[in-house]
């Protein structure tokens, strides 16, 4: 009882003290106080015992300044007593809140509108209040020792979301929400509410295979002699997605990238789209794999589309380094090469550790440092006197093409130098990466 005694002491301080505040604002204060009520029930509550305590009935007692104070803060019953006992007041806005609190129904069927067009089960409300009121409401509670007051930010938050699964029928999710409403009031005027709809990313993971060369992974900004076709890998599979899924934008998010005059053919290689701002979450992944394929000409082809999460942009990332891959490469020398010295290179490449530096073909856009990588096995298929066609399987980030022609010496050991014959020309295929 006497805790109970100093909660209703604090409000009529408040009260007494000039602050004008209504039932929720007064009732937030102590917001951790009591189980199942809202803000306004206790406000509601706190108001009711203070009117009690500033008119007995019985007597005729009047404590006119909390009456007045009470029947300025919008509280009905004070309100009506007031003008019984002909005391002069007048009606003014919670100098916290400015009634915001009492519009919560408005906002939420305001939100729910703007989400119509959207699919998702779940969502979350952030709000974004004025500096001043969240100073304010820190005043308070220094001044008034408030050990147990809740936030505007926090109630409104709460309120909206509440409102909004009755009028949605979804639900409010407080941890990886599907959708995120930030409700930000620059002003706390509801005509001047703005509302931000952030959907969480879609992710699609799959593999591609890459049927031509001169194709790159990424829009190519560079000028490329190698580059043929005025597209790329990215956009050829991103931009039905973005279609479909009604999305604002897409990211390719690949375990590794080919080179652009390399095929990737086989198993082909992994990857995930993550699509930003979807309006559609639910696409029948086997028509999208369809479309992708039917609108690329040719050039790719996906497969394997399934739906997947944020851990997969992560997975692939480190998958590039890692991952175990096949390549095939169709190699011409600038002589002839014996099978003998094949047959020895077969046995001398297997299981080596390689070292090479920056490849001088990319210098101009990567940092020059030394990588040490494994190269696991190589096979080789004579096809002419100086034509072989080489199986190489090496650890994610070999650079291939370095490794077989050397690079002028940044690579070593590598297949020129071993076999003693310069490399003319070498056309590469990606024909399997080993997913984890």
């Amino acid at each position: 009882m006497a805790e109970l005694a100093e909660l209703v002491s604090k409000a009529e301080k408040v009260l007494r003290e000039g602050l004008i505040l209504c039932d929720s604002c007064l009732g937030r204060l102590f917001g951790m106080k009591g189980y199942g009520m809202t803000n306004f029930q206790r406000g509601l509550a706190l108001k009711t015992l203070l009117l009690m305590k500033a008119y007995e009935q019985a007597t005729r007692e009047v404590d006119e300044p909390l009456v007045i104070a009470l029947a300025e803060s919008g509280f009905e019953p004070a309100k009506v007593l007031a003008r019984r006992l002909r005391l002069s007041f007048e009606e003014k806005v919670c100098q916290l809140c400015r009634g915001i609190t009492g519009k919560v129904e408005e906002i939420a069927k305001l939100v729910a509108s703007m989400l119509a067009p959207y699919e998702y089960q779940t969502f979350q409300v952030g709000v974004r209040l004025p500096a001043s009121v969240i100073a304010m409401e820190e005043r308070l509670w220094r001044a008034y020792k408030l050990a147990h007051a809740e936030s505007l930010k926090n109630e409104l938050s709460r309120e909206v979301g509440k409102a909004l699964q009755r009028f949605t029928g979804r639900a409010y999710a407080y941890e990886k929400p599907e959708i995120l409403v930030i409700l930000d009031f620059p002003e706390l005027d509801l005509g001047k509410l703005q509302v931000e709809i952030h959907p969480a990313p879609v992710y699609v993971c799959g593999r591609y295979l890459k049927l031509v060369r001169g194709l790159p992974q990424n829009p190519w900004p560079y000028e490329d002699e190698r580059v043929r076709f005025k597209t790329s890998i990215e956009e050829l599979i991103t931009a039905p997605m973005i279609k479909l899924f009604e999305a604002s934008a897409a990211k390719l998010h690949a375990a590794g990238r080919e080179d652009i005059d390399a095929r990737t053919l086989g198993s082909g290689r992994p990857f995930v789209v993550e699509l930003k701002k979807p309006r559609r979450r639910n696409v029948d992944l086997l028509e999208l794999e369809r479309v992708i394929n039917e609108n690329s000409g040719g050039l790719i082809r996906v497969q394997h589309l399934r739906y997947c999460t944020r851990e997969a942009v992560r997975k692939y990332k480190s998958l590039a380094e890692l991952a175990r891959k096949t390549y095939v490469a169709r190699v011409r020398f600038a002589a002839p090469v014996s099978a003998e010295k094949l047959s020895e290179l077969e046995k001398a490449m297997t299981g080596i550790v390689v070292e090479q530096r920056t490849p001088t073909r990319v210098l101009h856009r990567r940092v020059d440092k030394l990588r040490k990588k494994v190269v696991y096995r190589v096979t080789a298929k004579q096809l002419s006197e100086s034509e072989v066609e080489f199986t190489i399987e090496a650890q994610g980030g070999l650079y291939v093409k370095e490794f077989i022609h050397g690079d002028g010496g940044r690579t070593k050991p590598n297949v020129a130098d071993f076999l003693g014959v310069p490399v003319e020309s070498i056309e590469l295929d990606v024909v399997n990466i080993e997913e984890p």
